[in-house]
Order: C-alpha cells, then sequence, then structure tokens
C-alpha cells in the first residue's frame, strides 16, 4: 500500500486550481486536506472542489502550517514565495513552490539554505521540463548526442498575449513582467539542456514601449496602461563560465510574426536541436547534413521520467509525490531554479545600469 500523502495548498487562484489541484487531485495516494487563501471564498471553493470532505480552510498560512501534513504547494505571487516557503520548510514539511523560485537570488538563497538545513524537499515548478519534446532532448543531450552544448538560445515570445488578471503587471508583487513570468521557463530548460549553471556575466535590457498603447489588440482582452509597471519585453545575453553562450529573448507584447513560448535551441560540437517546427535534431553523418524529426504523435514513454500519457503537469506532480514518500530526488533541484532566479536578476539589473552584470 502507499503511503497517504497529505498535501496543504496555499494560494488558491489561477496557478493553483488551473495547474497544480488538478494534477494533484490524479495522484494515487495524495489527499488535499487544507487550503489557504487571503480571499477566503477562492479557499472554499478550491476546498471543495479538490479537497478532501473535511479539508480545513484558512486565511492565514502560518496556521495552515500546524496541520499534520506532509508537503506544502505555494501557489502564491512571487513576492511571498520565499518567506512562506522558509516557514513551510521550518515547519517540517516539503515543498513544490510554483515558479519562479523568488523575485531575487537573496530571497531564493534563503529558501536553499532552509531545505538543506531542514533536510526537506524542495522543487520549484517548471513543468516544461516534462514536455515529450524536452524529455526526448534532454535524453539525447546525456547520450553525448550535442556534444559540448557551447550556444543556446532560450526563446518565450508573446505577441499579445499580456496578462490581464491577478497581479501579473503588478512590479512590486512579481518582480518583473515576462522576463521572470515565462522567460524563467525559457532559461530554465536551456540550462538544463546544457547541463550549466555557471554563469560568468550578463547584458541585458528591458523595455516599457506598448505599455501604454490603447489599440492594443490583446490576447485577453485590454490591460489597464495605469497598472502595467513591469516590462513588455526583456532580453539577455550570458556568458558561462566555460565560455558558452546563451540568448534570452521574453515578451508579452511584441510586433513579431512568429510567437514561441517556453522552447529553446542548442548548437554543440557533434549536433544541433531545436523546437522552432517540432523537435528537430540537425547534424553530419557520413559527410552529409541530416535533420532528424521524432514524431510523438504515437505516445510512448517519456526518457527521464513520468508516462507516455501523462501531462507534463500531471507527471511534475507525481513525481513530487513519490520523492515526499522516499523515492528519487525530484527531476529539478533548487539548486538549479536558484541559478536561473540569478540569472533573472543579473538581466534586469544590467537593464537598470547599462552595464553588464559580473555574478562573481
Amino acid at each position: 500500500m502507499k503511503k497517504t500523502v497529505k498535501v496543504g495548498i496555499i494560494g488558491c487562484g489561477g496557478i493553483g486550481t488551473g495547474k497544480h489541484m488538478p494534477s494533484l487531485k490524479k495522484v494515487e495516494g495524495c489527499e488535499m486536506v487544507a487550503f489557504c487563501d487571503i480571499i477566503p471564498e477562492r479557499a472554499e471553493k478550491a476546498a471543495k472542489e479538490f479537497g478532501t470532505p473535511d479539508a480545513r480552510v484558512y486565511t492565514d498560512y502560518k496556521e495552515l502550517l500546524k496541520e499534520d501534513l506532509d508537503a506544502v504547494h505555494v501557489c502564491t505571487p512571487n513576492r511571498s514565495h520565499s518567506f512562506i516557503t522558509v516557514d513551510a520548510l521550518e515547519a517540517g514539511k516539503h515543498v513544490m513552490c510554483e515558479k519562479p523560485m523568488a523575485i531575487n537570488s537573496a530571497e531564493a538563497k534563503k529558501m536553499l539554505d532552509a531545505a538543506k538545513r531542514m533536510g526537506k524537499i524542495l522543487t520549484i515548478g517548471y513543468q516544461s521540463r516534462f514536455r515529450p519534446d524536452s524529455q526526448y532532448m534532454k535524453a539525447e543531450a546525456e547520450a553525448g548526442t550535442f556534444g559540448e552544448i557551447y550556444y543556446a538560445k532560450a526563446t518565450a515570445l508573446r505577441r499579445r498575449a499580456v496578462p490581464t488578471w491577478g497581479v501579473f503587471l503588478n512590479e512590486y508583487e512579481q518582480g518583473g513582467g515576462p522576463l521572470i513570468d515565462i522567460g524563467t521557463h525559457a532559461l530554465d530548460l536551456t540550462l538544463w539542456m546544457m547541463n550549466n549553471y555557471e554563469p560568468l556575466y550578463c547584458v541585458g535590457t528591458a523595455y516599457h514601449k506598448l505599455n501604454n498603447d490603447t489599440d492594443q489588440g490583446n490576447a485577453w482582452g485590454n490591460w489597464d496602461p495605469e497598472k502595467f509597471s513591469v516590462e513588455d519585453s526583456a532580453f539577455g545575453f550570458i556568458v558561462m563560465k566555460n565560455g558558452a553562450t546563451v540568448i534570452l529573448e521574453s515578451s508579452w507584447a511584441l510586433n513579431i510574426l512568429d510567437p514561441r513560448e517556453a522552447i529553446t535551441t542548442v548548437s554543440g560540437t557533434k549536433a544541433g536541436a531545436d523546437m522552432l517546427d517540432g523537435l528537430r535534431i540537425n547534424g553530419i553523418r557520413n559527410g552529409r547534413q541530416y535533420v532528424m524529426k521524432p514524431s510523438f504523435e504515437a505516445g510512448g514513454v517519456a526518457f527521464n521520467a513520468g508516462r507516455g500519457d501523462e501531462s507534463p503537469a500531471d507527471c511534475e506532480e507525481r513525481l513530487f509525490i513519490e520523492a515526499v514518500r522516499g523515492g528519487a530526488a525530484p527531476i529539478t533541484k533548487p539548486e538549479e531554479a536558484y541559478c536561473v532566479t540569478r540569472i533573472l536578476e543579473g538581466i534586469y539589473e544590467s537593464a537598470k545600469t547599462g552595464k553588464p552584470y559580473y555574478f562573481d
């Protein structure tokens, strides 16, 4: 019999009810027994839809942490990720925290240190790693197909898809706009493929060019220019300690005809790969250029972990619960997420100062 894992949810907004809770509900032997939100109606609604019949509802997360829980999901705005996660770890709970890890590296380091100090699992919600194309590409990277990856591009570009709900446009609560929201997924995916977490320096630019537009054509309806305090696009040029180069592109609003989100391109000494038209692997064989496109239409088994019929979010949650039960460590390590946060912070800082940002 599998040990029943009792989970508490802190933050019952869109990311919690749209991603984490539906996937957790599918995990055998996992029970959501406590829900917390500063808006009690949201917590009550989530408890009724996803919780056990006797699930408790809170407006103060510290009260929820007094419960007999195995794990906690932190699904709140970015600014509160750090202190809630640290409190949860110190209360003896394992933690799944939604991306990004924190609004800056100092706060992320507190989370990392608390997990080590308490001997608890901490992982960050980078579900793009669990897509079939990502899993296949990672398997090729681990097999040495690409050789040394010395150039990569992390892409998260939207043409006009500015999120107009919640606190997405609030720089204080979120720490930034598309760079920290969706650029973080693309960067995480790219560094994971490269297995390179040692940045040397970066140069960044961030723009507020379209925030005040009134003729918007936005996918989710017009945004309020008065509330749009974060960047509409941001870009980074990162040099790693081993000399590798990473280019990071992110936007919510950009005059571009080829929007793509959470994809990566890698170029190595033996071969390369991109996600521009499905997954494509390119190289030279027997004196000829080749392109190989694996098919994902017939299902199959994911390579690193998971099952072919699972959604990325489903796989992520199942593996977290298995780790809580004493299985293998989560695929997304907090040290890796910490590096992502360091680089995002460096790009923002470089954009503000107009100078390169050195990490050491």
